[in-house]
């Protein structure tokens, strides 16, 4: 349960001051009794179980400020439900390292294989979006459910240079708030409009599948690209791939140059590349945002993640206001309160 206006629960803070003006009365009370010997007698000769009765009264009153403060500060429950209507973006990391060989034929295609594998697993009618990312990000394809068209666009990535995780993750929103109206677009300028971020544990249906064989080290910091993800409740799944010990770079006669799709070739072949994933930076963007992060040293590893990725358990989480049933608990109990207090202590 998470509060909307927490603030209000300082107003607790009156519990302890009427326990303790309660107690005064009481022993107000008690030092006036004293100077009058038959009421003395009268107090002492009543059952322990009338001495109770006196108190449960206040007890209730008690429980039900307290239920009232709580109302006040507007408590609200976040449901899961399950839904049909979601969005996966796939943002595959396309820079040059993406052409070593370590992984046969090389990274990228492997990354391409199991991604087209992927998208033929999914059932129809699932909307999935396609974003590239070397130096700077692009959405290649919004989410589209005609997995012909998918296909043709993963298989048409070529490389480019440099690795901007970052602009990966504001693309991907960029592309959800395109076909969810309750997602924000990302914020990219300190005078874009800002955004209420969601309650905790409230998340939008639509995921993130971020597949990166390096590190950042181009566009806006990863962690903060998060943050906005995580703001709008959208969870990211990251993927760490290739091995520890490279392999030698080759993509063919050409390489892609920005943009990721046709573009100009500036040549491949030579160099080696080491597997420089910024793990930390991927297991810390998945726990911020909810999801999970996964390692791949091969192709069929890779392919295993891809499968486990939990697509078919997507909720819709909505947030409902719990005040009213607070706001009723207190008035119950302030009733239940007034009727003993009536029913057994008539006098006072």
């Amino acid at each position: 349960m998470h509060l909307l206006w927490p603030w209000f629960l300082g107003l607790l803070a009156l519990i302890p001051l009427a326990i303790y003006a309660y107690w005064w009365m009481l022993r107000r009370r008690q030092r006036f009794a004293v100077r009058f010997s038959s009421l003395s007698l009268v107090r002492a000769a009543l059952p322990q179980q009338s001495r109770w009765r006196r108190h449960v009264p206040f007890a209730l009153l008690l429980a039900a400020l307290t239920s009232l403060i709580v109302a006040m500060s507007r408590p609200v429950a976040v449901v899961a439900m399950p839904t049909n209507q979601t969005a996966i973006i796939l943002a595959i990391d396309v820079s040059r390292s993406m052409c070593s060989t370590d992984i046969e034929p090389n990274r990228l295609q492997a990354a391409k294989n199991a991604a087209i594998e992927f998208v033929d697993s999914q059932p129809p009618g699932t909307q999935i979006g396609v974003v590239a990312f070397a130096g700077f990000a692009e959405m290649v394809h919004p989410p589209t459910a005609d997995k012909r068209v998918l296909r043709d666009v993963i298989q048409s990535l070529l490389t480019g240079r440099r690795t901007a995780v970052g602009s990966a993750i504001l693309e991907a929103i960029d592309a959800i708030a395109e076909v969810d109206p309750n997602v924000a677009p990302a914020q990219r300028r300190s005078s874009d409009p800002p955004v209420t971020p969601v309650v905790p544990g409230a998340y939008a249906p639509d995921i993130i599948v971020l597949l990166t064989d390096g590190a950042s080290n181009a566009g806006v910091l990863p962690l903060d690209a998060a943050q906005q993800a995580v703001d709008r409740g959208i969870r990211v799944y990251t993927i760490g791939f290739g091995t520890a010990t490279g392999g030698r770079m080759d993509c063919g006669a050409f390489d892609g140059y920005e943009p990721f799709v046709g573009g100009f070739g500036f040549g491949g072949g030579g160099g080696r590349f080491r597997r420089g994933i910024d793990e930390e930076t991927l297991i810390q963007i998945a726990d911020m945002t909810g999801g999970e992060y996964y390692s791949a040293e091969s192709a069929g590893e890779l392919h295993d993640v891809f499968r486990s990725l939990p697509t078919y358990l997507i909720t819709r989480h909505e947030t409902t206001e719990v005040s009213a049933a607070f706001a009723g608990l207190g008035a119950l109990l302030t009733v239940l309160a007034v009727g003993l207090s009536l029913r057994w202590n008539p006098l006072l």
